[in-house]
């Protein structure tokens, strides 16, 4: 059995306070393991850059919320940072980016249910290399279609059992839309809900802009308004660290910012929009369903400015 290049593994393990580093190239989990057999589990997604982990608490917050809502009793946080202490340090060091602008890793942290009847998850940090297509999407933009999801937007609140605002393991309807996309000729997805709301991405977060100019009465000159807007969480989507990050960040530059309800007329006509995550970052939509999202310029004007902004969040 081969692990694909440039991957390590740590293990949380409560006789190895650092973590226990696993050889990726050779079997680990136990294939009777519940994640494996049944998605059952939750993971988080960050981007280390330089060596530093971007949104650490944001994303060990959001972990927590997502294994409680599974039930599941994962390590504390003290006991994540060292593994992926040891993690970013050990792949820095067994594979250096060749260039500082190389210098990003992928840190995933991964708990499952461990196997039928076990006293306690499994749980890893595991960190690869950033994938050329999304640092080639952070600059080219995608092209997005819609697809219904099949649920209406109050579906969370009258069903929580069916996990919609935890981030689990159970992803085989997000990859099955991104390959769909994929068949049409489009780059991803944003899902919209059966009563016309627009939801999030299979991987990501929505946004858009709005950027307005008017005459202030009394004032020389002119006042230009920019809002940025992304869905209602209460709709059934995961809370995105990077979309909260990047309103705190938009808010102390001036930006006015909104929360839905949005309908798929909205991403129409706004002067750009965007998916946001963790790795791929803010990744310009150029088109939906075939039309063409704002003019290219405001897009990279806006693009521009916010990723600046993002790229100072720690």
């Amino acid at each position: 059995m081969t692990s694909p290049a440039s991957v390590v593994l740590v293990f949380l393990d409560s006789e190895f306070p650092a973590g226990r580093l696993a050889d990726a190239s050779q079997p680990q989990l136990m294939a009777t393991d519940q994640g494996a057999t049944r998605g059952d589990g939750v993971f988080e997604t960050m981007l280390a850059v330089g060596g530093a982990v971007r949104k650490l608490q944001a994303h060990l917050n959001r972990l927590e919320g997502s294994a409680e809502a599974l039930d599941l009793v994962i390590p504390g946080q003290d006991q994540w940072r060292a593994a992926i202490g040891t993690a970013v340090e050990e792949h820095r060091t067994q594979h250096p980016a060749s260039s500082p602008a190389e210098d990003e890793l992928v840190v995933k942290l991964v708990v499952t249910r461990g196997v039928e009847g076990a006293a306690t998850p499994t749980c890893w940090v595991q960190v690869s290399p950033v994938g050329a297509a999304s640092r080639r999407q952070r600059e080219t933009g995608i092209d997005v279609i819609l697809l219904d999801r099949g649920y209406d937007s109050g579906v969370a609140e009258r069903a929580p059992w069916l996990l919609m605002g935890a981030k689990t393991l159970s992803y085989a309807v997000n990859m099955a839309a991104l390959r769909h996309a994929h068949k049409l000729g489009a780059d991803d997805v944003i899902f919209t809900s059966s009563d016309g709301r627009v939801l999030e991405g299979p991987t990501s977060t929505v946004l858009l802009a709005h950027v307005e100019t008017s005459d202030d009465s009394g004032a020389a000159g002119s006042r230009t308004v920019k809002r940025l807007i992304t869905p209602q969480l209460d709709s059934g989507i995961l809370a995105g660290t990077s979309q909260g990050a990047l309103f705190t960040a938009a808010k102390a530059a001036g930006w006015e910012l909104g929360y839905g309800p949005l309908e798929p007329q909205d991403l129409l006509d706004a002067d750009a929009v965007w998916l946001i995550s963790s790795i791929r970052l803010l990744a310009p939509v150029n088109h939906i369903d075939g039309k063409e999202i704002g003019t290219p310029a405001v897009q990279k004007q806006l693009t521009a400015e916010l990723s600046e902004l993002f790229a100072g969040i720690q």
